[in-house]
């Protein structure tokens, strides 16, 4: 697989990496003899990696291909779209309205926007952090055809809330969608426009912008999916649904070590904003949830910090990890739907700092008749459903076009090597298999839709 450093093309890069360590040197070298055969193994087409560590940019590469068609290489300028790691850009957006005076975290989102009574209790901080009772695009929302800012609000206004506000916490996208035209309504400017002017032109991140399939964009990668074990290129969606601000973003690695250096500095927000934005969220009960703004704040498995967000769309997937009591950050990017990038990130991260080494898993033996119990048919909400299959000593199931083998640690938990998805089942008061819950990392609930053995 073709590696391109990022030290052959940009000498700001270069730069801040005078004076790394030998053992430093030597992580980014192991990196390469992990990623490349990645890669191969797992079909993705090419993936762009940047490591921040101890203040210094430690790695900024590219491997494989960010286009198929015409043999191009990855490189630390090459363009993915990164799904809701924009997000945490939303949030910032957000949070400099609010240093700016022009809207307050309790204010309540029907102050600026026309929504019904039912957002009543709804206030900018539940959409920030997931406690509005907003959920995701129904069935019936069209990816193909283009909608204008009123018809978005009007479709998510449309949608019954699962919750209270602020009683519990559940990931919607159409909060965020919300929070882009909130952005627009109080600023003035659209929410390309906003992030451009305070957030990438102030810190000199020049490939970073919302999606255009119209524009000429220099150095963009292809988005890739696998149908039935063959990769295809993206699928289309209209040209709107991809300026919202649930996820709509090109970013770079370059790019993305600017950012990293713009978070460790804290620059553009005050201490007081960050503090309120990488803060698990308070419920109703005295319970927190395990997300910020635009951040999920969680802890590794030696209990130190980490703030991390995935993002996953059109052909592509992508990750950010900032551990932050280590002072190490690690952003991937992967040009193919359904890439564990934050696997090969956690990977990454262990090169670099021992101690988030992964830890290893120990499958089981078990009897085939347990297994059995677990295989059916299981549909998340109103979006897909896939088929659990025993296959001697394992499960296996295909999801996102790929072969999924399912490794038993107990006789409810599974894994898949080589990646971060995990698998749980959970029984009812009879012992009889209901639900499917997929860690990949945030968890999916799927039903089962056949009679449990």
């Amino acid at each position: 697989m073709h590696r391109t450093l990022v030290v052959a093309g940009s000498l700001w890069l270069l730069a801040t990496r005078v004076g790394l360590s030998a053992e430093v040197v030597d992580a980014s070298d192991r990196v390469r003899e992990f990623v490349e055969p990645y890669l191969k193994n797992k079909q993705i087409p090419g993936c762009a990696i940047m490591v921040h560590y101890n203040g210094k940019i430690a790695l900024c590469a590219g491997y494989g291909m960010a286009n198929l068609e015409h043999k191009v290489p990855v490189r630390e300028k090459t363009v993915f779209q990164s799904g809701s790691i924009g997000k945490q850009f939303t949030a910032t957006a957000v949070m400099l309205l609010v240093h700016d005076g022009k809207l307050a975290l309790e204010d309540k989102v029907g102050k600026y926007l026309d929504v019904p009574q039912s957002w009543s209790g709804i206030t900018v901080r539940n959409l920030l952090n997931h406690t509005s009772g907003l959920g995701d695009y129904p069935e019936s929302f069209s990816l193909t055809r283009d909608y204008s800012e009123d018809e978005l609000l009007k479709m998510v206004t449309a949608q019954t809330l699962n919750f209270t506000p602020s009683e519990r916490s559940s990931y919607s996208n159409l909060g965020y969608v919300t929070l882009g035209i909130l952005i627009h309504k109080v600023s003035g400017r659209s929410y390309a426009e906003f992030l451009h002017e305070r957030i990438f032109q102030p810190l000199a991140m020049t490939s970073s912008r919302v999606i255009s399939e119209e524009d000429i964009i220099p150095h963009r990668a292809a988005g890739y999916r696998l149908k039935d074990g063959v990769l295809k290129n993206q699928e289309w969606v209209a040209p709107t649904l991809n300026t919202t601000a649930d996820g709509s973003l090109y970013l770079s690695a370059e790019d993305m070590a600017k950012w990293e250096e713009a978070l460790e500095s804290e620059k553009l927000l005050k201490h007081a904003a960050f503090e309120q934005m990488w803060h698990p969220t308070k419920l109703k009960d005295g319970g927190t949830a395990p997300y910020g703004f635009g951040w999920g704040v969680t802890q590794t498995k030696s209990g130190t910090r980490l703030l991390e967000h995935g993002g996953a769309w059109q052909g592509f997937a992508a990750y950010i990890g900032r551990y932050i009591d280590d002072r190490l950050g690690v952003v991937v990017f992967c040009n193919r739907a359904g890439a564990p990038a934050r696997h090969i990130a956690q990977e990454i991260a262990g090169f670099y700092v021992p101690t988030l080494k992964l830890a290893e898993h120990l499958p089981l033996q078990l009897d085939p008749k347990i297994l059995e119990s677990c295989a059916g048919d299981y549909r998340m909400g109103d979006r897909f459903t896939i088929r659990v299959n025993a296959v001697g000593d394992h499960l296996e199931t295909t999801w996102l076009g790929e072969r999924i083998v399912m490794m038993p640690e107990s006789e409810r938990a599974f894994y898949e090597s080589d990646s971060d998805r995990t698998f749980r089942f959970a029984k009812d008061n009879r012992g009889k298999v209901t639900e499917l819950i997929i860690s990949v990392p945030e968890e999916l609930t799927l039903r089962r839709l056949q009679k449990g053995r």
